[in-house]
């Protein structure tokens, strides 16, 4: 039996509450924000975030025992699927990983550049109860937002999982790959398209550097510069004032974000596509527990009518490329382009509900107005 949004929530708050008390008061201090809708300055840090191994905001695992550790992930897992919280694990762990393939040599002036123990949690509000309340756990390659409210999960996005590399080798053969069904699905999707459609959804023959939309708190057609990506004050790539997606001009137009959507609607494929889009989704929805997942959603014909799939770069395996799955309530995006096209991007966000902003207005105007 699925649990609801109201168990879930349960289930959310007493993990977060128990590693709440477990800190002490300096590790409190970091560890706790204000509640959600405290003020437009608390409301611009609880929407700030990021995917680069940055400071996210929060408490990070090198501040607390192993004990509390525990109760982290503890909380992680109340807001993931068994999939979900697996892959999610799997990204911590690859920060050991990313190190070798660097030759443990990358220096940005702190103690260790990739370093699984700077991942960020932040509690946001009291949990429990009616009031809103959220949490947000992130650092390289991982950030997740979640928000409380009347007792019920009412927002689980941005919601973003990057892999570096995205391809490692394991013994006997095998590969770790732990994004390979969000990449192989688009692939076999967008390579299934008749000559027509495909000319319409492959928009660009290049791919762009990064997802369109960055880590902005609100989707809009506004380029993000690279240092954009980072906390101020904090590391930042070279050539900081470039767009963060490589693309200018006719290019940056070709595969901005503005109404409608681009590329092939789902109601322009066959039977088989369309399974196919629908298992896709379902490498991006399915990352928290079903309860929470909208991915039930597009079992409605009409629905998955409406999700949009464009494509960027070449269709080849091990070639650099972009999708995106776009549509009401819907924005997927996908990169793999650097190191040699073994290092992915995956975000999964919901225009109308990112960071339960529209949740948020509705709880104030029905409990707080007179």
């Amino acid at each position: 039996m699925t649990d609801t949004a109201g168990e879930v929530a349960g289930r959310m708050a007493g993990a977060a509450q128990e590693w709440l008390d477990s800190l002490d008061m300096d590790q409190r201090l970091v560890a706790a924000g204000p509640a959600p809708g405290a003020g437009p300055e608390a409301e611009a840090e609880r929407t700030r975030w990021f995917y680069t191994p940055t400071d996210h905001g929060g408490l990070t695992f090198h501040r607390q025992r192993p004990a509390q550790h525990r109760l982290v992930m503890r909380l992680l897992a109340s807001g993931l699927s068994e999939a979900g919280y697996t892959t999610v694990a799997t990204v911590l762990g690859l920060e050991n990983v990313l190190d070798r393939v660097e030759g443990f040599s990358v220096n940005w002036g702190r103690e260790r550049t990739r370093d699984p123990g700077m991942y960020y949690l932040r509690v946001f509000g009291r949990p429990g109860g009616l009031q809103p309340w959220g949490w947000r756990f992130g650092g390289h390659h991982v950030s997740l937002n979640y928000l409380v409210a009347d007792g019920r999960v009412a927002a689980a996005t941005p919601s973003f999982l990057g892999a570096d590399p995205a391809v490692s080798p394991l013994l006997g053969g095998a590969a770790l790959r732990p994004l390979g069904s969000a990449e192989d699905l688009a692939r076999e999707l967008v390579r299934s398209l008749s000559p027509g459609l495909a000319a319409r959804a492959v928009l660009l023959p290049q791919a762009p550097n990064d997802i369109v939309a960055g880590n902005s708190a609100s989707i809009d057609d506004r380029a993000l510069k690279r240092r954009e990506l980072w906390r101020p004050g904090q590391h930042s790539p070279d050539r900081p004032d470039e767009p963060a997606t490589g693309l200018g001009g006719t290019d940056r137009q070709v595969l901005s974000l503005t109404p409608p959507p681009k590329g092939v609607p789902g109601a322009e494929l066959d039977a088989a596509q369309r399974e196919l889009l629908r298992a896709l989704l379902g490498t991006y929805l399915g990352r928290v527990p079903d309860g929470v997942s909208p991915l039930p959603r597009y079992d409605d014909p009409a629905a998955l009518d409406a999700v949009h799939l464009a494509w960027a770069g070449s269709t080849a395996a091990g070639e650099p490329h972009y999708y995106r799955l776009h549509g009401p309530r819907l924005l997927v995006e996908w990169t793999n382009v650097h190191r040699g096209a073994n290092h992915a991007h995956a975000a999964w966000r919901d225009p109308q509900t990112d960071f339960g902003g529209d949740v948020l207005a509705a709880h104030h105007a029905a409990h707080h107005t007179r």
